[in-house]
Formats: structure tokens, C-alpha cells, sequence
């Protein structure tokens, strides 16, 4: 029976103590990783919320509004309902990008030295 999941790493690891999760947690380098990732995550999780609830009282307070049709059968509610998807996917482009460059390295970084590698 085949499965999706890769064979076990023949790789040993040292399992780090709680002492050593402590130390790392309070390094400058972990508050580092932080940083940059609550930097980028915060305001975009505000600002996808606040573009969100925008669309739902739009939606139930300004109807008239949110029918104006554009053309055709493409309405205002439409096109913003569609923008919200299209704002979805393009933050998790833009994360996936910036995790990518920013805060992978440093992790990698971090783990690499508490198993032992470094």
C-alpha cells in the first residue's frame, strides 16, 4: 500500500532542553523573528478585517449603493465580493513571499542551532 507521507529521516537530532526553548525564546534573534513576523501580519490582518466588515455594512446598510449596476448584470456588490477573494489570495501570495525571505532564514536559522547543527 502506497502512502503520500516520505520516509523517516535516518538523521539524529538532539532534542533541545527547556532551558535551551528559554534561552532561545528570550534571544535577541527570536525577538527578531517576532518582530518581523508581527510586523507584516498585524496591520494586514487589521486591514483585511476592517476591508471585510466594510463590505458587510455596505452590504446591509447602503443597498441602494451596493446595486448600482456597473454593466450588465455586474453590480457594485459584485465586484467588491469578487475583490475580496482576489485580496485573499493576494496576501497569502505576499506572505508565503515574505515568509519566504524574512522569517524562513532566521527560523532555519534558530532550529538549525538548537538540534545541534551549529
Amino acid at each position: 500500500m502506497a502512502t503520500d507521507a516520505p520516509p523517516p529521516s535516518k538523521e539524529t537530532h538532539k532534542l533541545p532542553t527547556t532551558e535551551e526553548f528559554t534561552e532561545v525564546q528570550q534571544s535577541a534573534e527570536f525577538g527578531e523573528l517576532r518582530r518581523s513576523y508581527r510586523s507584516f501580519a498585524f496591520p494586514l490582518t487589521v486591514a483585511f478585517i476592517a476591508w471585510y466588515l466594510l463590505y458587510v455594512l455596505l452590504s446591509n446598510y447602503a443597498g441602494d449603493f451596493m446595486g448600482t449596476k456597473l454593466f450588465g448584470n455586474i453590480n457594485v456588490a459584485f465586484v467588491l465580493g469578487i475583490a475580496q477573494f482576489i485580496t485573499t489570495f493576494l496576501i497569502a501570495w505576499w506572505y508565503s513571499r515574505h515568509a519566504g525571505a524574512k522569517l524562513d532564514p532566521k527560523a532555519e536559522a534558530i532550529k538549525t542551532r538548537m538540534e545541534g547543527g551549529a
